[in-house]
C-alpha cells in the first residue's frame, strides 16, 4: 500500500479529483485508498439517546462539530477529509499532523465534559489496522458547490474502526480537565429549520452483514434518484437560508466554545457579537468586505445535508408520501438482506456553523434533524437484525 513521503502531508487529499453529481458517489473509480501510514480519528457521545431525549440536540451537534473545528485549527486551516455524523465526527490525518490531532481530541473530550457535561469517547486508529481485518478506508471529495468540497468514506473501515473504539481499543485518554481547544469559527447562530414540505427525515442506510456489493450500490443509487427527481424533496435549508434573531439560540453554547478570560465576559462577547451580525444581517449591510446576501448564498450552498460514510446519511426535507416511498424502498432491500437502515423524522432541522473567516467562501455548515435526528435514526438501524 501507498505510505506518505516526507513533506507530502498536503498533497494525498489535495491531489484526489472533486467530482460534483452527487448520484455518483458509489462509483469505485472516485475513491482512493489512503495512505498505509494514515490514521482514522473517531469520536462520539457517549449516550447521545439520553441526551437526546433531555432536549439537549444543540449541544449533542456542537460537540460532534468541534471535532472538526479543534483539528481544523490545529493544523492550521489546512484541508484533511473528515465527516459529521451528528453526535460525533471522522476524519483522517497523515503521520505528520498525527500528534497535534491526537492534542485536539484529547482537550475536546475535555471540554465536552466541563462545558457541555456530555462524555465524548475518541480514538485514533492506524489505517494500516483496518487493512490486517481485510477492509479498507478510501476517500472521495464531493463539492456541493463551488465554494469547497468535503470527504465520502468507502471501504468499511470507518466502521470497523467505531466498533473498535466502543470496545475501548485505539483510545486517547481526555486532556486534563481545564483543557481548552482552539474551537475558533465554531457557532450556532441560526434558527432551527421548520419543514416546508411536511416533514424533515434523518436517513441513514448501510450494508447489512454479507450483503451483496453490486445490490447495495444499485440501491444507494436507487434511493438518491428517488430522491432527486421527485418535486415533494429537497435540501431542508431555504433559498433564504436560516432564520437568525437576537439573542441567538445557541449563545451560551458559543460562549463556552471560546477561549480566554470569564465565563460572564465571553457571554458578553457573544451576544455583542450576536448583535451585531443580526443587524447587519436583518438589513443587509455590507461591512468591511462581507456581504450579507453573498454570504447567505454560501450558507445554503454549503449546507453538509448528504453524505456517505461506509453509508448514506441524508437529512431531507420531504413530503409524507415521498416518506412513504421511500420506507416501501428501505423495508424491501431490508427484507432481502440489503441493508439496514434507520429513520427519524421531526418538524425540523438544525444548522451548526464552522467559519473561520466569514470573508472566505468555504465556510461548512452541518445539517442535522433538530429533534434527535441522525443519532435516534442510528438507534433504530442497531434496533433491525444485523
Amino acid at each position: 500500500m501507498e505510505t506518505t513521503k516526507p513533506g507530502s502531508r498536503d498533497t494525498f487529499y489535495a491531489s484526489i479529483p472533486v467530482f460534483h453529481g452527487f448520484g455518483s458517489l458509489m462509483d469505485p473509480a472516485l475513491y482512493a485508498p489512503l495512505p498505509d501510514d494514515w490514521s482514522i480519528g473517531i469520536a462520539d457521545i457517549v449516550e447521545s439517546t439520553r441526551a437526546i431525549a433531555e432536549a439537549r440536540y444543540k449541544a449533542v451537534n456542537m460537540a460532534g462539530a468541534a471535532v472538526i473545528a479543534a483539528v481544523t485549527n490545529a493544523l492550521d486551516g489546512r484541508e484533511f477529509p473528515f465527516v459529521f455524523g451528528g453526535d460525533g465526527a471522522s476524519f483522517a490525518v497523515s503521520p505528520d499532523d498525527l500528534d497535534r490531532a491526537r492534542d485536539a481530541l484529547a482537550a475536546t473530550a475535555a471540554w465536552v465534559k466541563d462545558d457541555l457535561d456530555l462524555l465524548m469517547r475518541v480514538a485514533l486508529v492506524p489505517v494500516a489496522s483496518v487493512r490486517t481485518q481485510g477492509l479498507d478506508v478510501r476517500v472521495a471529495r464531493f463539492a456541493p458547490s463551488a465554494n469547497l468540497s468535503y470527504a465520502m468514506f468507502s471501504g468499511g473501515g470507518l466502521g470497523w474502526a467505531e466498533t473498535a473504539m466502543k470496545r475501548g481499543e485505539f483510545s486517547v485518554a481526555p486532556a486534563p480537565s481545564g483543557t481548552h481547544p482552539d474551537l475558533t469559527g465554531l457557532s450556532c447562530r441560526f434558527e432551527e429549520i421548520p419543514s416546508v414540505h411536511g416533514l424533515i427525515l434523518s436517513v441513514l442506510i448501510v450494508p447489512a452483514t454479507g450483503a451483496d456489493q453490486t445490490a447495495f450500490r444499485r440501491l444507494i443509487e436507487d434511493v438518491i434518484a428517488l430522491v432527486e427527481r421527485s418535486p415533494d424533496a429537497g435540501r431542508p435549508v431555504p433559498p433564504g437560508g436560516p432564520g437568525i434573531r437576537w439573542p441567538p439560540g445557541g449563545a451560551e453554547l458559543e460562549a463556552r466554545a471560546m477561549r480566554g478570560g470569564s465565563l460572564f465576559r465571553r457571554r458578553v462577547i457573544v451576544l455583542a457579537n450576536g448583535l451585531f451580525a443580526y443587524l447587519i444581517m436583518r438589513f443587509g449591510i455590507s461591512v468591511g468586505g462581507f456581504v450579507p446576501k453573498t454570504y447567505v448564498r454560501q450558507v445554503v450552498e454549503n449546507s453538509d445535508f448528504r453524505k456517505y460514510d461506509d453509508g448514506l446519511r441524508m437529512i431531507l426535507d420531504c413530503t409524507p408520501e415521498l416518506e412513504r416511498a421511500l420506507t416501501q424502498r428501505l423495508a424491501s432491500a431490508a427484507s432481502a438482506v440489503i441493508i439496514r437502515y434507520g429513520l427519524h423524522r421531526q418538524d425540523a432541522a438544525m444548522m451548526t456553523c464552522f467559519t473561520p473567516s466569514a470573508l472566505r467562501s468555504d465556510h461548512v455548515h452541518f445539517i442535522d434533524g433538530a429533534r434527535g435526528g441522525y443519532a435516534s435514526a442510528a438507534t433504530a438501524l442497531k434496533a433491525m437484525p444485523a
